[in-house]
């Protein structure tokens, strides 16, 4: 028998993923679904979300006003991996479940990563742009074997992007707040510090979550310890680097290249920055493998019954 509980679903792409719409439907019988496809925001979501007793959300940010708004709201079901968007304090005061599976589309990710680092390695982004404009120009890059590969943040992307490196034949470094002693060692993974990393490593490559203690971490006096043959690569959430000095050191040579799926704005407004040769961009597809969609969406359908729990304030 189906749940009445009333639900929304904000969440555009969920709303328009027939498998998943249909997934959900099997279980709830009364769905608001976002069929016109609005950016909600404010009062926007409050009014669509009014009278709903849980939510499924994606990258709607729900703050104190929020919360206060929809005193009916039970529990918020997150469509994707990060949290950043949910003041999780004002989630608490307010008595609201969340939820949500880490790493769901950790494949994913790791793919769309080792496929960075390559085409970096490569020149690929640059001689695109060459070949595009009829230069035949044959641009001796490296091989991503042997080389030392620093991951910034070792939970679950970064432990399935381990053992696939360490195939390649790569040094693996790791810096993170927890310690995996474990882990480390069935994969011959060396701890070390953030400045550290950033010294040794030939490809940096970021997964940690934004928060009050990683935004800005690659900080322009950070970025300045990167060797200038190193490329850096963002797949995890923008606001972890400070973009503007990246793109002084990509245009003067000081860091040989930068591959971002993510941005402290979204869309980027920095044109220059994006049209660099050696920098390569994408919208924020890094769980967009339609196998991780579908992961990622069942689980945030758990999320509204099975798996929600309280938070901490």
């Amino acid at each position: 028998m189906k749940n009445n509980t009333p639900i929304a679903v904000t969440s555009r792409s969920f709303s328009a993923h027939p498998i998943l719409r249909a997934e959900l439907l099997a279980r709830y019988s009364d769905v608001r679904f976002n069929d016109q496809g609005a950016s909600l925001s404010g009062d926007g979501l409050v009014n669509f979300a009014r009278g709903r007793r849980k939510l499924l959300t994606a990258l709607e940010k729900l703050d104190e006003h929020i919360f206060a708004a929809l005193p009916e709201l039970e529990v918020v079901s997150k469509y994707g991996v990060g949290t950043d968007m949910i003041d999780m304090a004002a989630m608490a005061r307010h008595g609201v479940r969340l939820g949500w599976t880490g790493g769901v589309n950790r494949r994913s990710v790791t793919e769309l990563v080792v496929a960075f680092m390559i085409a970096l390695l490569r020149h690929v982004p640059l001689a695109q742009l060459e070949i595009r404009d009829g230069i035949w120009k044959n641009r001796k890059g490296r091989q991503i074997s042997e080389r030392t590969v620093g991951i910034i943040g070792c939970g679950h992307i970064g432990k399935d992007l381990t053992p696939i490196l360490r195939a390649l034949g790569c040094t693996v470094l790791a810096h993170d707040i927890l310690d995996f002693p474990d882990f480390y060692a069935a994969h011959q993974v060396e701890p070390v510090g953030l400045e550290g990393l950033l010294r040794r490593a030939d490809i940096v490559t970021l997964h940690v979550p934004l928060d009050d203690s990683t935004w800005n971490m690659l900080s322009a006096e950070r970025l300045a310890l990167m060797k200038p043959e190193a490329v850096l690569i963002n797949a995890a959430r923008g606001g972890l680097v400070d973009e503007g000095a990246l793109k002084a050191m990509l245009m003067d040579g000081r860091l040989a290249g930068a591959a971002f799926d993510v941005f402290a704005e979204e869309p980027p407004h920095d044109l220059e920055l994006l049209r660099l040769p050696n920098f390569l961009a994408t919208p924020h597809i890094g769980g967009s493998a339609e196998e991780a969609i579908l992961a990622m969406g069942r689980a945030a359908i758990e999320g509204l019954d099975t798996n929600a729990v309280p938070v901490a304030g």
